[in-house]
């Protein structure tokens, strides 16, 4: 089994957080059990200690296609932010929930759109909030 990478959550995502998922009902959110276990296993921190490389809540990232070096940019949000664009994950999404609290040049599987997984590295968090100055975003 494939260690995970530590995460790093700061304490407003992580109280937001809680009160979305206990705000949805498990039969609802298939995925609710494995977000909860990835902020239980967390190191929680201050915002304003959050290190500026962290995904956050509403952090825009940018990120490599291993096999093809193919690059794209997402910004993890909550759900009620979430428009037809596409350019961002909902944090309920199995692949936001993954992303949350890595950090620059760790790796994540992605769901290609023609089925199986693609192994994507996140290269940069172009925007974060703490590191903006925005911690009420």
């Amino acid at each position: 089994m494939e260690r995970k990478p530590n995460i790093i959550v700061s304490s407003t995502d992580l109280e937001r957080l809680e009160d979305l998922l206990d705000s949805l009902p498990a039969e609802a959110f298939p995925g609710k059990a494995d977000l909860q276990a990835e902020l239980e296993r967390a190191e929680v921190v201050d915002p304003q200690n959050v290190p500026p490389s962290v995904v956050t809540m509403n952090s825009t990232v940018r990120f490599t296609i291993e096999s093809t070096g193919q690059e794209f940019s997402r910004t993890l949000v909550y759900p009620k932010d979430i428009d037809t664009k596409g350019d961002k994950i909902s944090i309920l999404a199995p692949v936001g929930g993954a992303l949350l609290g890595l950090s620059a040049g760790d790796q994540i599987e992605w769901p290609s759109p023609g089925g199986g997984l693609l192994k994507v590295r996140i290269m940069e968090v172009v925007h974060q909030p703490e590191r903006a100055g925005e911690p009420h975003r």
